[in-house]
């Protein structure tokens, strides 16, 4: 912002115009003037001694002016009121305005306000479109496969595209142009992952595709425009898997890392070209990325170093981002992709989507076009306000008069001024706080510096042990400071060992306010004021009076009663929180009971307790079943025992019970129970409702259901048997096991054994057990 052209405004109060709503003051709790200007935007304050009486509470002093002049306020200078200051508003101009050689579109570019807290003041803010405005264009392409022919077209549409902008701007200087490129992430299912893929993503492998990537900054914004056309041409085309692209990711890049992209103070436009849609926040879960988008830069060496590890941005990052850069998007995308960013720009203020041809062939005019709509529409709106601050816009033209979030002004021409009104609310106590109003997608901004007026200036003379303070304080602005160890209207009260916080907590009731704001606590004891009403307030808090009873037809206790403590004490006859009804219960009565014993009858309808419902309060769905509750009881009436067996009749006397062989079935009246009791046998009953509450006329059946007992020697019988059956099993599982062993150590045996080869050879050692000795003398005849 260039001092030759820098306004500022030094306003005491507020603006250039003023927005009064109607004057009142209705003050709490005020013991002092600086209470009284926090009690609301319009009390003022008193501070003629002799306003009040004995007696009168010192809050007296604080109401509107009107009404302190009316009151007797009327001394020159006896009243407190820092809004007076603003029929004396100041305007202090530097210089510079709208107009001038180096175009300034936002009039004034500071102000400074001094504000009463709760007292809305209005700011005029004018715009003017200038000529000549400069332009920071950036030229967001997406490089999947489909654009093939969109990239071949934009190579020679370079001279064309930069021919707009110095019409645009009338001017080769202040226009300047980038260019970046985007793809998708580079990981599974988004992209082909295959190494071979990695290097060339294009189905035909004869084809020189480029590696795929997510976001890549190719062009910083220039005015060198031969140096686009050359960047451009350089360029080749890649690929990715599926159908949505990561322009939300470029978008995000280019819109976060401003020194790399260039971004200068000039109008800024961002261009993305498209013929797909996009992925968004959550769509990284598919890969397991997890991380939320962190709306910050990451490139590296120009390219987006954190594709695989962070998610999509949301639309609401974007719309933010965007916001927050002053950027303003052009959605240039083809035609089946159209009605999806038109539904995309709705979300994103100051946007714009134009139709691309096939071959983006049209991308010059639609640009030309989309600036000429979004420059003709000014928002008006802030940046982050300070807390307790809050600020509404209305404008001069007519699609912008009514109060809102943002001002408005549509069809802006060039050289045509327009006028917001920007109305500026402090609801606390501040001291220069800042923020920013201007129109979106202008860098040019109005900084307000708001303070606030908090304090009383009264300017009294100092006079320690004044007549008027019992000789005991200094009067400030009228009432008294009172010593140490003083206290009261009029340092009247001596505390002795009490601190004066003490003394003001027992006029409080349940740590509320002083006196409930009734009165005043003079030495530890609330003195009441009057009721509106002429009618004093009283008891110990001043938390009663008699004027704020229920009415009926506009009339107190409707006149039938007394009001009381905000209570009405009606008279004989009638009844009612309003005294509104006669004393009658003919509609109550069932069966010779005021509403079944179990309700009260007021204005002759029954008013039922415990969950019964009217009528008559016969029923009670909401009341928990009595049979579990009355288990203890049955058992100890019907058959002797049980927990209550030794006070039943004291414990039971609710109940009354008879006992029946078999109960009736088809007795509707009663409940039909069956519970089980303290020896685990079913107790078969029915329970009638009878007048009043907890009281039932019971039928017990005679007989109780109990379990057989087990049978002990099946039990032991079986026991002994599973255990030995069970020893069999692991004895013949053994016994399976060492048999197999043995046999596959036979098996290993014989296939050994069938191996072995033996020599056919006598052992020369070896003597045959037995001699043959032949006869000689035999003959064998």
């Amino acid at each position: 912002m260039s001092p030759s052209v820098c306004l500022q405004v030094f306003i005491l109060l507020s603006a250039t115009r003023h927005v009064w709503p109607e004057e009142t003051c209705t003050p709490g709790a005020v013991h002092s003037c600086g209470d009284c200007i926090m009690s609301g935007p319009f009390c003022a304050w008193c501070k003629f001694q002799n306003f009040t009486k004995q007696g009168e509470p010192d809050s007296k002093r604080c109401n509107t002016e009107a009404k302190l002049k009316k009151d007797g306020c009327n001394e020159k200078s006896s009243i407190i009121n820092p809004a007076n200051l603003q029929k004396d508003i100041k305007i202090k101009p530097l210089g510079g305005s709208i107009g001038t050689a180096d175009p300034v579109q936002v009039y004034p570019q500071e102000v400074k306000l001094d504000l009463r807290p709760g007292l809305p003041q209005t700011i005029k803010l004018k715009f003017k479109r200038a000529e000549g405005y400069p332009v920071d264009l950036y030229y967001l392409m997406d490089l999947s496969y489909s654009m093939k022919d969109d990239l071949d077209r934009l190579k020679t549409l370079g001279n064309d595209l930069v021919t707009a902008l110095q019409t645009i701007t009338g001017g080769v200087d202040k226009a300047r142009i980038g260019f970046g490129t985007f793809v998708d992430k580079t990981v599974l299912p988004f992209t082909n992952t295959n190494k071979e893929k990695l290097k060339n993503p294009c189905q035909d492998e004869t084809e020189a595709c480029q590696p795929p990537f997510g976001y890549k900054h190719i062009l910083k914004l220039t005015n060198d425009y031969k140096l686009f056309n050359k960047e451009v041409a350089n360029q080749a085309i890649s690929g990715n898997l599926d159908t949505p692209e990561g322009g939300m990711d470029a978008i995000m890049q280019a819109a976060m890392c401003e020194n790399d992209i260039g971004w200068g103070n000039a109008t800024r436009l961002l261009v993305l070209a498209t013929d797909a849609g996009f992925h968004m926040a959550g769509d990284g879960k598919l890969a397991a990325i997890l991380e939320p988008n962190d709306e910050a830069c990451h490139l590296q060496r120009n390219i987006y170093s954190q594709s695989s590890l962070l998610d999509y941005p949301s639309v609401g990052q974007i719309a933010r981002a965007l916001d927050r850069k002053n950027i303003q998007p052009i959605f240039a995308v083809t035609s089946s992709v159209t009605d999806v960013y038109r539904e995309l720009s709705k979300m994103i203020p100051k946007s714009e989507v134009g139709e691309l041809s096939n071959d983006s062939g049209n991308v010059v005019q639609l640009i030309k076009e989309a600036y000429s709509k979004l420059s003709s529409k000014v928002i008006v709106t802030h940046d982050k306000l300070p807390e307790k601050v809050t600020v509404k816009y209305t404008s001069s033209c007519k699609d912008g008069s009514e109060p809102g979030e943002e001002g408005v002004c549509d069809n802006v021409a060039l050289g045509k001024e327009v006028t917001f009104f920007v109305e500026v609310t402090a609801h606390d106590c501040l001291k220069d706080v800042s923020f920013f109003v201007g129109p979106k997608g202008f860098n040019e901004k109005m900084k307000v510096t708001i303070s606030t007026r908090c304090e009383c200036e009264c300017d009294d003379p100092v006079e320690p042990n004044h007549p008027h303070c019992d000789r005991q304080g200094e009067v400030k602005c009228g009432t008294c400071k009172c010593n140490k160890g003083f206290t009261g209207q009029k340092c009247e009260c001596s505390q002795g060992n009490i601190d004066d916080t003490s003394l003001r907590q027992m006029c409080r009731r349940d740590n509320n306010t002083e006196c409930e704001g009734r009165g005043d606590c003079v030495c530890g004891q609330c003195q009441c004021h009057k009721s509106p009403g002429g009618q004093p307030y009283y008891s110990k808090y001043c938390e009663c009076d008699d004027e704020h009873c229920h009415m009926n037809d506009n009339k107190l206790c409707s006149g039938n009663g007394d009001c009381k403590c905000g209570k009405c004490q009606c008279h004989d006859d009638y009844e009612g929180d309003a005294c509104h009804c006669k004393k009658s219960n003919t509609l109550c009565r069932t069966g010779g009971t005021i509403c079944n014993g179990r309700g009260t009858c007021e204005c002759n309808a029954c008013k039922c307790s415990r969950g019964y419902q009217k009528p008559f309060c016969l029923t009670c769905q909401a009341c928990a079943s009595p049979c579990q509750q009355s288990a203890k009881c049955i058992e100890c009436l019907g058959f002797g025992d049980g927990p209550y067996e030794k006070n039943c009749s004291t414990a039971c006397k609710h109940l009354t019970h008879t006992t029946v062989e078999k109960l009736d079935q088809f007795n509707l009246d009663a409940k039909r129970c069956e519970v089980k009791d303290s020896k685990n046998c079913w107790l078969d009953f029915t329970m009638k409702e009878l007048q009043g509450f907890d009281n039932y006329e019971v039928e017990i059946q005679k007989e109780r259901r109990c379990p057989e007992p087990p049978n002990i020697i099946a039990i032991v019988a079986g026991s002994v048997a599973g255990v030995a059956l069970i020893g069999l099993l692991i004895l013949l599982i053994i016994k399976a096991l060492l048999y197999a062993r043995d046999l596959k150590e036979w098996h290993k045996f014989e296939n050994e054994k069938k191996k072995t080869k033996w020599a056919n050879a006598d052992n020369p050692l070896f003597k045959e057990a037995t001699t043959t000795v032949t006869n000689p003398t035999f003959s064998g005849e």
